[in-house]
């Protein structure tokens, strides 16, 4: 079979292995056809983007805290968007701009998250995950930004995306994989405060926000603020962990 750079799974001497990527999602009311349920669910731009990168997707609901044996199962874990982190989580009272928490989120995904850690699995964090990452590590968010930085530039309005320009560290795993610059899709409030220990800051905004988060040592572990699954052309972050999520399946299953 020909080599085929859309497809990453596909190589000259055969098809190999997809790996399995685990996604979180949300528990909520959702009304679909004759229904209105809760029901598990997740943006789809999450789902296309990593098929498109050569994954294959497996939603997670939040149905309390993770066993061993379902991480057992995944190649890699992408940790997607969403709601605001319980502030308690680090140290914090809650802001009155922070809301919409989703505590059973919360306590499923740090649970994944730790799993994965302890796994050695290749990890991509996105805006919620990206914080999450930080504050089991033992970092703090910036509850609201426009308090920080005066503009909400990050943030303009409710279900609308500002288009950064993010710049990359030098050297980072952040700027091998999408370069110096990246026009990035923004939708957030809240941005890292204090930064984790074993995390370095490997992209900023113009206002010095932090963008992209990556670990010193160690397993693949890169988190951005911004969404990639939102610009269809820009598939360069999901390769990146379907290839370590690839490798590491393989190196598993020996």
């Amino acid at each position: 079979m020909a080599s085929n750079d859309s497809d990453p799974t596909s190589t000259d001497t055969g098809t190999i292995r997809r790996p399995i990527i685990g996604l979180p999602t949300y528990s909520e009311r959702t009304r679909f056809g004759h229904w209105d349920v809760d029901a598990a669910v997740l943006s789809r731009t999450y789902i296309d983007m990593t098929v498109r990168a050569g994954g294959i997707p497996v939603l997670l609901p939040p149905t309390g805290t993770p066993r061993p044996e379902l991480v057992e199962r995944l190649d890699g874990l992408l940790l997607t968007g969403g709601a605001d982190l319980d502030p308690d989580r680090y140290g914090a009272d809650p802001h009155p701009a922070t809301g919409a928490l989703r505590l059973d989120r919360d306590e499923s995904e740090f649970g994944l998250f730790a799993l994965a850690r302890a796994a050695d699995m290749p990890v991509l964090a996105v805006c919620r995950g990206l914080q999450l990452v930080n504050v089991a590590l033992g970092g703090t968010l910036h509850q609201h930004l426009p308090d920080v930085l005066g503009h909400r530039e990050h943030n303009r309005a409710p279900g609308v995306f500002t288009v950064t320009t993010v710049t990359t560290t030098p050297g980072s795993l952040a700027a091998a994989i999408v370069g110096p610059e990246v026009k990035a899709h923004c939708h957030h409030h809240q941005a890292i405060d204090t930064l984790a220990p074993d995390l370095v800051a490997s992209a900023h905004a113009p206002d010095g926000t932090i963008e992209a988060v990556e670990t010193r040592d160690g397993p693949f572990l890169l988190g951005v603020q911004w969404h990639p699954e939102e610009n269809a052309t820009e598939l360069r972050l999901m390769r990146a962990l379907v290839d370590r999520a690839t490798q590491y399946g393989k190196e598993r299953n020996r």
